[in-house]
């Protein structure tokens, strides 16, 4: 049935407005407590698909990539759907509209996205404060959140250590895990920041005000990289998670490797690369450390693929668009099935 809305009339709409539409459909369901059990029930992951990460019980170990959720608004609504867990973001510590439109553009051929968004959102402030409000709640205490965060536009390279450490500061309380994005292409000048030096300082200062707010908490941290780093930049930010203790990798962001227009494409081209990053980082890194493979999945057997490489979560978003509502439930129901 979706197949067929999605053909007759979301593809006809412009792509950011069937998102808005979908997103704040998803948030208002969320809000409805006997509609949101009756759905869980039917989209919930099964008990054979739990894993703990984090210090928590994750319902499944597939979840919903940073990029659809920007501001927190809608992370009940998403849960219902069947995602294991839910990564807000990306936030920036200020507010900021993003690139002009048009910023989102589907690539049906290949059931995939390009979008040069630019980090709209509503700033850490703010973001915050919606999950302070989820947190009170029964349902919003039992979501596994992670929070991505970004650098503000307007903030010179120079301090994006004080930039990203608000945001840290902010939104390390109400979160189980927090992902440094230096990886998307649409903010000028973020993707150098992947080189370890530039890292380095970012890293330990997001950690330092992360562990300043939560009150002997550990919140674990996590960084999330490009698909187009060659593979010894893959190799160097491994050793260097490695040296700061890092809790985990998020591998991998939308890729600039096409001749489409300006911006990152996301969807089933990411898949093999994404594999193969995961891999190369689970031999660097060890068995112990948190990688969630990201890139590229449209069924469950995208996410056991990257399972098998060594991921310990993985997540999807441009699969939504295309497969619809039960997208979260179809793969996670194939991993619990595939477990050992």
């Amino acid at each position: 049935m979706y197949r067929v809305l999605f053909d007759l009339v979301l593809r006809r709409l412009d792509p950011e407005r069937a998102h808005e539409l979908a997103f704040g459909l998803i948030a208002s369901v969320g809000r409805v407590p006997g509609l949101a059990h009756v759905l869980t029930k039917v989209f919930s992951a099964p008990a054979a698909g739990r894993v703990e990460v984090f210090g928590r019980t994750v319902p499944g170990r597939f979840g919903l990539a940073a990029g659809f959720d920007k501001d927190a608004r809608a992370v009940e609504g998403l849960t219902m759907l069947g995602f294991g867990f839910v990564e807000v973001g990306t936030v920036t510590a200020q507010a900021q509209p993003g690139n002009e439109r048009p910023r989102l553009w589907r690539l049906l051929a290949e059931r995939g996205l390009r979008n040069r968004m630019g980090f709209n959102n509503e700033g850490a402030v703010a973001a915050a404060a919606r999950l302070r409000a989820l947190r009170r709640r029964t349902r919003g205490r039992a979501a596994v959140v992670g929070v991505n965060i970004g650098k503000s536009k307007v903030t010179p390279p120079e301090r994006a250590a004080e930039d990203y450490a608000f945001s840290a500061s902010q939104l390390a309380p109400y979160a189980d895990y927090l992902v440094v994005n230096v990886s998307s292409p649409n903010t000028p000048g973020l993707r150098d920041l992947q080189s370890v030096d530039a890292l380095r300082p970012i890293l330990r200062e997001v950690r330092s005000a992360a562990d300043a707010v939560v009150g002997g908490r550990h919140v674990p941290l996590l960084v999330k990289i490009a698909p187009d780093l060659a593979d010894e930049d893959v190799d160097a930010v491994a050793r260097l998670a490695d040296e700061l203790g890092l809790d985990g990798v998020v591998a991998v962001n939308t890729t600039i490797a096409h001749d489409l227009g300006p911006g990152g494409v996301s969807g089933p081209r990411l898949l093999e690369r994404g594999v193969e990053v995961v891999r190369r980082l689970r031999t660097a890194l060890g068995p112990d450390t948190v990688i969630i493979g990201v890139g590229g999945i449209t069924t469950g057997a995208d996410a056991a693929r990257y399972v098998e490489a060594g991921a310990t979560l993985v997540q999807g978003y441009t699969g939504l668009v295309y497969v619809g509502p039960a997208f979260a439930a179809r793969v996670n129901r194939h991993l619990a099935r595939s477990a050992p």
